[in-house]
């Protein structure tokens, strides 16, 4: 083999502090940002999202990397990532306050069956949005839920009111029922 090509590979274009410090900075710069620009970036992805997310990573690409292109600097740079968000993590997983400091808190987009526009607005999420959200978890309609809450990892619960539209059309449809039984027992009895 080539020794050109196996220095090329393996042999680091720069130093191995800055290997390390330069995906630090990157993540912690991240982090921040994914943070200020809010929860609807993290689950919610439309189409625009999707190329500043995908992008974004091409962008900071060199910045983690600098200009080494070896396979050592890569899996050095990897792996600082990793352990980096694997010490993250975990450092918050202890310290709930700053944890909650950093994903900050859910927010409520539906109340007692009534969207709330204005935090809809907040999120700079669109009724659309919201709607397409509550038919991947079943829901046909809007009006089939008491309550939404947007988590701060981004994902949407959604609380269905209570009786359900099938089940209040059940129970009317059962009532209607009783009501011709009774009708039909009379007119019955009063024949016989």
């Amino acid at each position: 083999m080539n020794t050109k090509f196996l220095s090329d590979m393996f042999v680091l274009g720069l130093p191995i502090a800055e290997k390390i410090l330069r995906p630090i900075v990157v993540y912690v710069f991240l982090v921040a940002g994914l943070r200020l620009a809010g929860k609807r970036e993290l689950a919610q992805l439309n189409p625009f999202d999707l190329i500043v997310l995908l992008t974004l990573s091409n962008t900071v690409q060199n910045a983690i990397i600098g200009e080494d292109n070896s396979v050592t600097g890569g899996l050095i740079g990897a792996a600082t990532l990793l352990l980096v968000n694997h010490f993250v993590v975990k450092y918050l997983y202890n310290h709930e306050r700053l944890d909650h400091l950093i994903e900050g808190d859910p927010d409520v987009l539906i109340e007692d069956g009534e969207v709330k526009k204005d935090r809809l607005k907040a999120e700079l999420m669109s009724v659309g949005e919201l709607e397409v959200a509550a038919h991947k978890q079943g829901f046909s309609s809007l009006d089939e839920i008491d309550r939404a809450v947007l988590d701060p990892n981004g994902n949407i619960a959604f609380f269905a009111k209570r009786p359900t539209p099938d089940i209040s059309r059940h129970e009317e449809v059962i009532a209607r029922l009783e009501a011709l039984s009774v009708q039909l027992a009379s007119i019955q009895a009063s024949r016989g």
